[in-house]
Order: C-alpha cells, then structure tokens, then sequence
C-alpha cells in the first residue's frame, strides 16, 4: 500500500468482514468497503459468494481499475473475467480445494509459495521462495517495539507464550474441530510453569481461561509476538508470522499446508501432527532448547534466499495491468 500511495496510484480495498480483517484495516488506517458478511456451511457460504460477486462487479464498474489482486481472490477472479479486468491471486493454502476449483479457471494469473503443493493452473501460475507473510512482516519493512509489546501484555522480565486458538469455520474447515478445553488447559498450565501466557482466540472459551486473555488491539498483535518467546496454537498463519519474525512457532492444527513444511525444514517453526496434550508440551520443550539468537540467525538466513513479498507484489501489479 505504502509503494503504491507514494507513486501516486489510486487504490480501491475490498474488505469481507471476517475474522478481524475489517478491524485490522480501520487500524492501520486503510480506508476500504465492505462487501459482505462472511458465512458458515455450505448453502450460507454459497449464497454469500454470489453477493459478494456481485458487489465486486459493481465497484469495478464504478472504479475502473486497471489491475485487481486479493488472497484467495473469488470474487474479484469471477469480476475480472466478466469486465475483462486483469485478476492476479496470491494464495497458499492447498486445503481449500473448493475455493481454488472455482477460483483458478477464471483468475488471470497466480502467485504461490514454492512449496505450495496444490493444483495450479498451467502457463498461469509464478511460484516465489518464501511466503506470504514477507508481504508484511520482512525485516525491512516491520520491527516489533518492545514499548507496544510490554504495553499489551508481554512481561518486563522472564519469557512470555503467545498462545492461538482458531473457531475452525472458514470454506476450507467445514466439519473439522479444535483444540478441546482439557488440552487448552494442559497447555497453559505448562507454559505457566515457565512464564507469562497470552491466550488469543477466534472461539468462546470457558471463563477458567479469561485470566490469560489478549486484551491489547488487534494491529499490536504483532509487536506483541515479536517479543514472545514461542508462538504456538492452532493457527498455521500466525505460526508463520512467528517464524518471519525470528520467534519460535508451533503448530499443532489440521491441515499442514506446504509453507509449514518449508518453515520447518529451514527449523523455524514445529509441527505436531499427532495434536494430544503431551505431544505437544513435548515439542514445546524441544523447540525451547534452541536458544533466541539461533532463532534470529536462522531467520535471517531464510530471509535472505527469499524476495520481499511486498515488492513482489508491486511488481506483479504493473507486469499484468491494463494500460
């Protein structure tokens, strides 16, 4: 966004309120129009999609852009090929194969992860070493400032757990389920032993948990992990950011998506496939004998044989715009 402000580019954001997407845009005072109002089940998330396509089909009308882009990038694929405006998709995840199926026949061009593992459409697709959180987070463009953290909840002294839970109701999640309360409970409990716990989660929890609850803003969250000490839970996408950000990260969820495995053989991040209690304390304590300066070190190294995202992306922009 920064990139193409300075040049003096006009830009039209989308947003779908979902998760805290809209909130994160409010605050990093990206200005942006919702769409729609994500839905959950099958016949819900369908009826939801044909809205949202129609409402992106009329804000291209309106705009006139001369190239779009979005994550996954449904409806903006369907707009773009009624309006003849090029589409551009970024993508990682290879679990969504319904969205991908009715996405990749109409996007023009995607962009994904080396190691993503998914079909992709033939002639149309460019793979980037990395992922996509050097969009955001690349050393160059983010360092998380000990004041913000210690602001919102990291302790002065000592280490401190980020802790994720997810609600499990994206287009991709259908019939699947998290961490249940025995196992958030062992966790904790061992974490405790060895310092703070910062819980952060998309579901109700019991009240026994409020205790360890993130109350700090949502566009925080990352200087507050970037000062953690591990960065663990359900959520593959904040396990990743940890890893970018040189911290420790641990995922024990359902899916592993092909970018995972590449954090992991680079020994950035953990996964736990067999996702029990003690499972996963027992990788916790693996993953804490490797000491802060090696994480940074092996961060740094990764980093190095990878493009900024951001600029990628920019680049990606003017190659497939409409002049």
């Amino acid at each position: 966004m920064d990139v193409l402000r300075a040049r003096g580019d006009d830009i039209l954001v989308l947003s779908r309120e979902k998760d805290v997407a809209c909130e994160l845009l409010d605050g990093f005072g990206i200005t942006h129009t919702p769409v729609s109002r994500a839905a959950t089940g099958t016949l819900p998330l369908a009826m939801e999609l044909a809205r949202r396509d129609l409402a992106v089909w009329r804000a291209i009308r309106r705009f006139r852009p001369n190239v779009m882009i979005g994550f996954g990038g449904v409806a903006i694929a369907h707009a773009g090929r009624v309006t003849g405006v090029p589409a551009l998709s970024v993508y990682d995840s290879e679990n969504a194969t319904l969205q991908t199926r009715i996405t990749w026949p109409f996007i023009t061009h995607l962009y994904v992860p080396e190691a993503y593992g998914g079909p992709v459409p033939k002639g149309r697709t460019t793979r980037w070493p990395g992922t996509k959180e050097l969009s955001f987070l690349h050393p160059s463009a983010f360092q998380p400032d000990r004041d913000i953290a210690q602001a919102h909840g990291v302790a002065e002294a000592g280490d401190t757990f980020f802790l994720r839970v997810v609600a499990w109701r994206a287009n991709h999640d259908i019939g699947k389920a998290g961490w249940s309360g025995e196992m958030l409970g062992a966790v904790i409990e061992h974490l405790s032993a060895r310092g703070r716990v910062i819980l952060s989660s998309e579901r109700p929890l019991p009240e026994r948990f409020e205790r360890y609850w993130y109350r700090g803003p949502t566009d925080a969250v990352h200087h507050v992990m970037g000062h953690c000490r591990m960065v663990l839970g359900e959520s593959a996408t904040m396990a990743s950011e940890a890893a970018i950000l040189g911290v420790p990260g641990l995922y024990a969820g359902r899916d592993f998506p092909g970018y995972l495995g590449d954090l992991a053989r680079a020994g950035l991040l953990t996964e736990v496939r067999a996702a029990g209690a003690d499972s996963v304390i027992a990788a916790i304590d693996a993953a804490l004998t490797v000491p802060m300066e090696e994480m940074r070190r092996r961060r740094d190294g990764y980093v190095a044989q990878c493009p900024d995202w951001a600029e990628a992306v920019v680049a990606a922009l003017d190659a497939h715009g409409r002049r």
